[in-house]
């Protein structure tokens, strides 16, 4: 029978385990060299285009 202390044992190291995989894959993604398709690819911008940031009104 598995005692009290070995379950929580075996809860922290598949815990840890877990975690260490999430980070793991965040930072693969993260600097992984295929980009993901956005909005910029589908519409490319012309050359002298410029942004103007959104107008805000205040009443």
């Amino acid at each position: 029978m598995i005692t009290d202390t070995e379950l929580y044992r075996l809860a922290i190291v598949l815990g840890s385990a877990a975690m260490v995989l999430i980070i793991l894959y965040h930072f693969f993604e993260v600097n992984s060299g295929e980009e993901s398709s956005t909005l910029k690819d589908k519409a490319p911008r012309k050359a002298g285009a410029q942004t103007t940031p959104a107008s805000t009104k205040t009443k």
